[in-house]
């Protein structure tokens, strides 16, 4: 299986965070994991029909997809000829370029997108990430978001910020917050909290030496015990640490 990243056009780079290309070219099919990031994303299907959502969605070839957040893991089952590109949005910027219904309609969610939202089939195949940045260029619809400035403090907490000290800080309430963030990015602030997180105790362990243990790890990333972290993990990826 072959996978790249590209990253957008300097100006889009607040909205998006990479495109990215898959590419089938094994004999046997692969199962592709993937793990919340509190990210929604689009995508089409280059190639022949590809299961997704663990085998519940078939995306077809030359349609379009929104891939809601999600709060758990999800597989796609990757053949010789899966041929997918796509584009990974940055929390809650859905509504910079669509108009669409609240985002927690799509949570976990895989959904064929209406033929005026989705990408050229013909004008996508020659130069697919410049298709990207002048697609996205001429849909910037809002530039700003109203949730950054908590989704910033969620992040320099790496998600260890209560829901309560977040809404003091940003001068509103914890519904407001509940209401905008699944809203704007289909996920309470608590599960997106709870993923990033989860992301960091991912990239801890990752680079951790053999002499950090998993309870050092977990008080480290904001965990009670070892045990907590390692539900979190199986939780969120399926696997127990020791398979990442």
């Amino acid at each position: 299986m072959e996978y790249k990243i590209i990253k957008p056009y300097k100006d889009l780079e607040p909205f998006i965070h990479f495109y990215w290309e898959l590419k089938g070219n094994d004999v046997e099919p692969q199962r592709e994991r993937v793990f919340p990031d509190g990210c929604a994303g689009i995508l089409i299907n280059l190639g022949d029909t590809c299961l997704t959502d663990n085998g519940s969605v078939s995306m077809e070839f030359g349609k379009t997809y929104i891939v809601g957040a999600m709060n758990s893991f999800k597989d796609s089952f990757i053949n010789c000829d899966t041929h997918l590109l796509g584009v990974c949005l940055k929390p809650a910027t859905f509504a910079n370029f669509y108009k669409y219904a609240s985002q927690n309609e799509l949570t976990n969610d895989t959904v064929e997108f209406e033929k005026y939202n989705s990408f050229d089939i013909d004008k996508i195949f020659d130069t697919p990430f410049h298709y990207f940045d002048r697609f996205y260029s001429e849909r910037v619809k809002i530039k700003h978001s109203q949730l950054q400035p908590v989704i910033n403090d969620i992040h320099l907490t790496n998600g260890q910020i209560s829901i309560y000290e977040l809404s003091k800080k940003n001068f509103t309430t914890v519904r407001q917050l509940e209401r905008n963030f699944k809203k704007h990015i289909g996920l309470s602030p608590k599960e997106y909290s709870n993923i990033i997180r989860f992301q960091n105790a991912l990239r801890v362990i990752k680079s951790s030496k053999q002499d950090q243990s998993l309870l050092d790890i977990a008080y480290e990333c904001g965990y009670y015990d070892h045990s907590h972290l390692c539900n979190e993990i199986k939780r969120n990826t399926g696997l127990l640490p020791s398979l990442l």
